[in-house]
């Protein structure tokens, strides 16, 4: 199976598979990876030593694939908050600085060498790249974060802590589930229709290429679907439209257009696999 597209390049080395943003490679001074493939697993085990060094080499793998530093990586305890730390150092010497952020979503840094990782299994990973300013950062928004606007907080502390100027940044997004399949009740229906209901008053959105039903005065009607009791949601595009409203060029917002449940035979979902889903990881770094 080959999942490359307009947006992504499928990469298949040395036992290891990886998507890459032809955006991104644009840039020789990132280095960038979302590594797919159910026997690699990113998630760590509180007390299973066993798994945890296989999860270890298998960051240390794709490290060694796009020449970063093992050492370099630092890796958040993710727990579906709105909370980004700034990255200005290493903690750990001579290993990665595995889980030391707890409840934190989102990395930013403007050092080289320093290797941001998040991971995910259906919730949306963005990769933030500003050529101009030269920074990047790497953010976990699932439903949860998606609902607290974690995009939004991470473009508004790029522009706050280092001066971006929105236009300039380049977002690309993983592999996450679609909309077909994040299928809600109504109470999660609510909280998403209370919190985006906004967004159908963005009259520069509404013959925007990323909507289907481009000029419909409703712009929620391409981001909610009722299917009987239930309702889906599109995510990816909630969150490009947040970026949008935050000044970034509809050009420079790029999803993978990749569905996870739909390739569950080569991406870890937890829609589809339940509690035995594995965990795929993203990985960027300016080198």
């Amino acid at each position: 199976m080959d999942l490359s597209n307009e947006n992504v390049v499928h990469v298949k080395s040395k036992g290891i598979e990886y998507l890459q943003f032809r955006k991104l490679l644009e840039y020789p001074e990132i280095k960038y990876a979302y590594v797919i493939g159910l026997d690699k697993n990113f998630e760590f085990y509180p007390s299973n030593e066993e798994k945890n060094k296989i999860t270890k080499n298998n960051f240390k793998e794709i490290c060694d694939e796009l020449n970063l530093k093992y050492n370099n990586l630092v890796n958040v305890k993710q727990n579906h908050t709105d909370n980004i730390q700034i990255i200005n150092k290493k903690i750990n010497i001579d290993e990665p600085d595995f889980n030391l952020y707890e409840n934190t979503d989102g990395l930013i840094t403007n050092k080289e060498g320093i290797v941001l990782s998040t991971k995910n299994a259906d919730c949306i990973l963005l990769v933030f790249y500003d050529p101009i300013k030269k920074l990047i950062a790497n953010v976990h928004s699932g439903w949860r974060g998606t609902l607290q606007r974690i995009s939004v907080k991470a473009v508004e502390k790029m522009r706050q802590e280092y001066g971006c100027n929105p236009e300039d940044i380049i977002c690309c997004m993983s592999p996450s589930i679609g909309k077909d399949h994040f299928e809600v009740g109504e109470d999660v229906y609510k909280m998403f229709y209370e919190e985006f209901k906004d967004l159908n008053d963005l009259e520069n959105l509404k013959h925007s290429s990323i909507l289907k039903n481009s000029g419909n005065v409703k712009i929620l009607d391409d981001i909610f679907e009722q299917n009987g009791d239930k309702w889906h949601i599109d995510t990816i595009l909630i969150n490009r439209m947040l970026l949008l409203k935050q000044g970034l060029k509809e050009d420079n917002i790029i999803d993978s257009g990749i569905c996870s449940v739909c390739n569950k035979n080569v991406i870890h979902s937890y829609r589809a696999h339940g509690e035995k889903a594995g965990r795929a990881t993203q990985i960027i770094a300016m080198i």
